[in-house]
């Protein structure tokens, strides 16, 4: 179990890699006014737009500003949180990885409901999309699947020590 943990980690390290810095530099120009950020970014955003269709991006539909700022406030953090909790061994980066899992899950839900049930989204837009669903799973089994092989119930304390009389 400890080497299937250790790929986990290591696939996780490099979305959260990819959100921490995706999320702040390109998803942000969603819902902030695009003359913050520089042309470069800006370029790239609309060159992702029209490459892949991305209807929602372009369109700007409430419900998915409203992911958006979910996506900024709470779980960009997250992403953060939980990059230097793996590195570090954290012992909470289990609960960071589980809020982030659940959080991605039900706004990819979202999203992926809208895309495919509208039929606007192109099969290119939606392999683009599909691999968030996987890895929102993979953080959720991250959160609850114990890192260590030890179980907790076999760690046995030490016996009360009784004081010495002189």
């Amino acid at each position: 179990m400890g080497a299937l943990m250790k790929l986990i980690d290591t696939i996780l390290i490099i979305f959260f890699l990819i959100i921490a810095i995706a999320a702040p530099l390109l998803d942000a120009q969603t819902c902030l006014p695009s003359n913050i950020f520089p042309d470069i970014l800006v370029h790239l955003k609309t060159w992702y737009t029209h490459e892949y269709g991305d209807y929602l991006v372009s369109e700007k539909p409430h419900f998915f500003v409203g992911l958006i700022w979910v996506e900024l406030l709470f779980a960009w953090p997250l992403s953060i949180a939980s990059i230097y909790g793996i590195a570090a061994g954290k012992s909470w980066v289990r609960t960071t990885c589980l809020m982030y899992g659940v959080s991605t899950l039900t706004s990819m839900v979202a999203i992926l409901s809208e895309m495919v049930g509208s039929g606007k989204a192109s099969e290119k837009l939606l392999k683009m999309y599909y691999p968030f669903l996987g890895f929102a799973v993979l953080a959720i089994l991250r959160g609850l699947l114990p890192h260590s092989s030890k179980s907790n119930a076999s760690v046995t304390r030490p016996a009360v020590a009784r004081k010495k009389r002189a």
